[in-house]
């Protein structure tokens, strides 16, 4: 009898919309050292219909866009001009992660700093438009000294 949750899929799972499927895994596996679980080419072989990846031990399923089959509406982060969504990774070097992408071909869009919240933090963009950020966790901090460290770090603006 078949599960209701297959193994390793348990959780919430990110779904990426791409343009080129097929390059877009060969970017995760340079940029995050992703390991390719599945993949389901579409009939005419062009596109891929779905795909299974895995990064820092979790799935992370991605096709490439099909506008025809969404009211004609393409869903890519480029194509809607950006994405309100980041991923998030904690890793444990930070600088080395963010270099890492670049090298495969991400923009980085904030580089690597130490955060008032106790991580060392930066982002970057994907060739496809997503947004990725990456941290290390660095200091332990109680609510009140990140609420005072915010304060310093904002100026007492806001």
């Amino acid at each position: 009898m078949a599960k209701p949750i297959p193994e390793g899929c348990e959780g919430l799972i990110p779904h990426l919309v791409v343009n080129d499927g097929a390059a877009a895994i060969d970017f995760y596996k340079k940029a995050l050292g992703a390991e390719e679980l599945f993949r389901m080419p579409a009939p005419d072989g062009k596109k891929l219909m779905h795909a299974e990846i895995r990064v820092g031990g979790k799935v992370i399923f991605l096709c490439d866009d099909f506008p025809e089959m969404c009211g004609g509406k393409s869903r890519t982060p480029k194509s809607l001009g950006g994405s309100p969504v980041t991923i998030h990774q904690y890793v444990k070097d930070c600088d080395a992660a963010i270099k890492k992408a670049e090298r495969a071909g991400a923009t980085v869009t904030m580089p690597a700093a130490d955060m008032f919240w106790g991580d060392r933090y930066g982002t970057v963009t994907d060739p496809f438009g997503h947004a990725w950020s990456f941290a290390t966790h660095i200091k332990d901090l109680t609510p009140a000294e990140m609420a005072k460290a915010a304060e310093a770090a904002f100026g007492g603006c806001g």
